[in-house]
């Protein structure tokens, strides 16, 4: 977890950001519609810290990541990044070529280790690419490097030429890290990091990704629909829905108290260990689906599933209310509503999650 004393500057503020698919469809494919998957997002991702974006599937999150990575050229909006000298650039305007010098700056890793590795590439080819590709090494010194990497990320030196088969799930997510951090970013945003993996390797890897942050300064963006993994491994959290950013927050502010309906549905969903608080606990059944954000409903967003709505919600938009201490929520009622969170259930010993082989095994 970042300290207070990383917490002084914000690396990335996004403002306004929107991005608009268009699509055919109707008889021969003549009609076009346009789907608002990112909706006017307004974020702040701080230096040294780790925001986790929540919700649904379908809500946005992982084109919002994408966005951040400019993998896709956002439709509005800004994404001002500050650079190592301290001045600001604006990443969503530039082109694919005006975009290479931050391409080491920014990374990702994947969610799934499986599909994100070139089975036809050994270890040392796959780490190794980036260092390559950016002019960022020698050819004489990308193996030393690679070999150092790998040690950083708990794996052994002598499997540099080996092939992604002969690795487990939870190793060749050690590869896929190791791939996102040979170049030394200071953003990296994580895309289901450990959605994909078994549940017993999940707390080594969240564990890893956990002292990698403090041993190299880095900045995380955590795309997620687990909030018990978001809770142990994020500083903020922002919960999106239909595209849209409705509730941001501090991670133990929002656990403890959500301000927003949505974000109290999906925090009565996550699992409790203990008995006593769990036999308290009531899930909330939201009803219906997520809507279709090329015709999302009118007003709030969330008003046909919501169990508060009033009729103010049918027909008028909210904004971004600013409760203070850096919390926000997309909700009318925002200030008057007693919504229900959790404590946190101890699963975190020293800032670590609970692990049978121990963080530093590679399994």
């Amino acid at each position: 977890m970042a300290t207070a004393a990383t917490r002084d500057g914000v690396l990335l503020n996004i403002k306004q950001l929107s991005m608009e698919f268009s699509t055919t469809h109707g008889l021969l494919g003549r009609r076009q519609r346009s789907i608002l998957a990112v909706d006017r997002v307004d974020l702040q991702v701080r230096r040294g810290a780790s925001i986790g974006l929540v919700g649904e599937s379908g809500c946005g999150k992982t084109t919002l990541g994408r966005c951040i990575l400019r993998a896709y050229k956002p439709t509005g909006g800004e994404l001002l990044y500050k650079r190592a000298d301290d001045s600001m650039v604006d990443l969503a305007g530039l082109e694919l070529g005006e975009l290479k010098p931050f391409r080491p700056d920014i990374r990702m890793i994947f969610q799934d280790p499986y599909s994100s590795l070139n089975p036809r590439m050994t270890v040392l080819q796959i780490v190794g690419e980036p260092l390559r590709v950016n002019n960022l090494a020698k050819r004489s010194e990308i193996e030393d490097r690679v070999a150092e990497m790998l040690r950083t990320v708990g794996l052994r030196p002598e499997y540099l030429r080996r092939y992604p088969h002969a690795f487990s799930g939870g190793e060749r997510q050690r590869i896929g890290i190791a791939r996102a951090l040979i170049t030394h970013p200071r953003l990296v945003v994580a895309d289901e990091a450990v959605s994909a993996l078994d549940v017993s390797v999940r707390g080594q890897i969240l564990n890893l990704l956990m002292d990698l942050q403090q041993e190299m300064g880095l900045t995380y963006v955590f795309v997620s629909h687990d909030l018990s993994v978001v809770e142990h491994l994020c500083d903020y959290v922002a919960v999106m829905y239909v595209g849209r950013i409705v509730e941001q927050a501090a991670t133990a502010d929002l656990f403890s108290r959500p301000r927003h309906p949505y974000t109290e549905a999906l925090l009565s969903a996550v699992p409790v260990p203990d008995p006593s608080v769990r036999e308290q606990k009531q899930r909330i059944v939201l009803g219906g689906d997520v809507p279709d954000p090329a015709h999302a409903p009118s007003g709030c967003v969330f008003h046909p599933r919501c169990r508060y709505v009033r009729d103010r919600c049918d027909t008028e938009e909210p904004d971004l209310l600013d409760l203070g201490d850096g919390r926000g929520s997309r909700c009318h009622y925002a200030r008057e509503l007693v919504l229900h969170g959790i404590v946190a259930d101890g699963g975190r010993a020293d800032g670590r999650l609970r692990s049978d082989t121990g963080p530093g095994a590679a399994t």
